[in-house]
């Protein structure tokens, strides 16, 4: 739902100029990302000792296993013995002299994260890269698609080079591209959308975003990114969506979709055009979102034939998914979302000034929110939910993205509550990892590479102390909180170690890196104790001394 900035909200606003918008509004971009004094590595070889392995696949785990890394690949995946049992110590890789070896005994190894869906941070959050970028490593996640780039394609382009050199402490970048984003004029014929796909693939764009167009537009944009390999996606908004939805795009070679916008639409049986109150504004954010959570009402019902028939053809279509329920989950339940334990350290003063009530922000529309909304929202997920899980179980690829630093949502933090909700639709904890990783992967078009542990592919994994199969909350950079056996409450679980091209992160010095940062800020911005922040009062945050939020 939500493009990185507000000149983005603008154009989706006004979708017949939305080329000449991107193209002739200079976008200031965030601070770059500083040169990496984190990791260690990559090494000459690197052993990672008797670790339980979660391959990403869909395969159960195993273990102990020995995982060798040299350089930046996985060259030898060795079973070491039986669980609760002695090391085999004759089938062990033999440390040679130089390795570099790590006893992950009792942890459990997965790959890299992959986020579809990370916006890196905006000047109007107050976000740095390295911010952003800290985050997301701290929580496991190696890969992000930047679905728009919005901060300048050179900008992106340049910090995902720095990233591939492993110059900065970052994931690895997709860059896609806001469709028209930099053109001269505005996109008004076919021909100056395959114009405009010729320019962005030269240029480095890896992939298009789309708000929505012309359909004839749309076609003649994403025919031309097909002969040239890059990757589309929709967020089918509700200005454009009546005469194109998610299935118009779908069949014309459009390889996913963002959200769920469009979905539902493609489901309507009794017109394509939502039954919005005579008074709704779509400028007005409250009642963009209000609606936007009644809209699945209009669905066909699950099982039904036009449910199928629509299901079966995306299917078919190898359409993929990527729901970004997280970014929403405050429709359901603002004050849990206000209110997340990790706002105390983690949250920016800027990020979290942006998240308060404003009739000019995006996303920010809690105006007046109430129980009903509420509980439409809560039906919605639940049609939603069904549907994504209904798409997977036939055949269908679904992926994780965040959409962080809107609606409350804090970089990595979103991402894996993404997971947590997932398995609430009705995923098993494997098909939820699998789609985090591996189908992330196909959906780039890097499973040879990337997604999944396997001997030849680039050494991108994570160590997690607690098992992640039976709670994703131990994911979570805040940890889990549970009951030892001295009925005292501890945290346990998060991070040990992010792995990246072969680098070595440790998550607690990223976490902690980004707490002195907020730290900072605050102190910066002269904030003293929050009231929201501490969770001792619901009173707005104040954001500087003597000053109330008015956001």
């Amino acid at each position: 739902m939500n493009p990185c900035h507000r000149l983005a909200t603008l154009c989706m606003a006004v979708f017949c100029s939305i080329g000449s918008l991107l193209a002739s509004h200079a976008v200031a971009a965030i601070p770059d990302a500083p040169d990496r004094e984190r990791g260690e590595g990559p090494f000459q070889r690197l052993i990672l000792r008797g670790g339980t392995l979660i391959n990403g696949e869909g395969a159960p785990p195993r273990g102990p296993v020995d995982i060798v890394i040299e350089g930046n690949r996985i060259t030898r995946i060795q079973s070491v013995g039986n669980p609760g049992m002695p090391i085999l110590a004759e089938k062990r890789p033999k440390a040679e002299a130089g390795d570099r070896e790590i006893d992950v005994a009792g942890m459990y190894i997965l790959p890299g994260l992959i986020d579809m869906h990370g916006h890196i941070g905006g000047k109007e959050q107050g976000t740095p890269a390295e911010y952003v970028f800290k985050l997301w490593l701290a929580h496991g996640v190696t890969t992000v698609r930047e679905p728009g780039s919005f901060n300048g394609l050179d900008w992106t382009l340049k910090h995902k080079r720095r990233s591939e050199e492993n110059a900065i402490a970052a994931p690895r970048l997709v860059p896609y591209v806001g469709f028209g984003m930099g053109y001269p004029q505005p996109i008004n014929s076919a021909e100056e959308a395959r114009d405009w796909v010729k320019r962005t693939h030269k240029q480095g764009g890896e992939g298009i975003k789309f708000f929505g167009a012309h359909p004839d537009i749309i076609r003649a944009a994403i025919e031309e990114a097909g002969k040239r390999g890059m990757g589309t996606t929709m967020h089918h908004a509700q200005l454009d969506v009546a005469h194109l939805n998610a299935l118009d795009s779908a069949r014309m070679g459009l390889t996913s979709m963002e959200h769920w916008y469009g979905l539902p639409e493609a489901l309507f049986e009794n017109g394509p055009i939502q039954k919005y109150p005579a008074d709704y504004n779509y400028n007005d954010e409250q009642d963009r979102f209000g609606e936007a959570g009644r809209l699945w009402a209009q669905a066909a019902a699950p099982g039904s034939e036009k449910w199928n028939r629509v299901r079966d053809e995306l299917i078919e279509l190898d359409f993929t998914l990527d729901p970004t329920f997280t970014i929403y989950e405050a429709s359901r339940d603002w004050m849990r979302e206000r209110r997340a334990e990790w706002h105390d350290d983690y949250t920016l003063p800027s990020l979290w000034k942006f998240f308060q009530p404003s009739r000019n922000a995006h996303g920010s529309y809690w105006f007046d929110w109430t129980t009903a909304d509420e509980i439409a929202w809560r039906d919605n997920f639940s049609r939603w939910m069904t549907f994504v899980n209904d798409y997977k179980n036939h055949g269908g690829r679904v992926t994780v993205g965040s959409d962080s630093g809107y609606i409350y949502k804090v970089y990595g933090f979103g991402y894996i509550r993404e997971l947590e909700l997932l398995q609430e639709a009705g995923f098993h904890p494997l098909e939820v990892i699998r789609a985090a990783t591996i189908h992330g992967a196909e959906a780039l078009g890097r499973e040879h590479e990337l997604g999944s542990v396997r001997e030849g592919k680039l050494a991108d994994l994570i160590v997690v102390p607690e098992n992640p199969l039976h709670n994703f909350k131990v994911l979570y950079g805040t940890g889990h909180l549970k009951l030892n056996d001295s009925n005292e409450p501890v945290r346990v679980g998060s991070v040990k170690y992010t792995i990246k091209d072969g680098i070595v992160y440790e998550a607690a010095q990223l976490l902690a890196d980004v707490r002195a940062l907020v730290e900072a800020a605050r102190k910066e911005a002269e904030v003293y104790e929050s009231p929201v922040l501490s969770n001792k009062s619901v009173t707005a945050a104040r954001v500087v001394a003597g000053q109330e939020s008015t956001r």
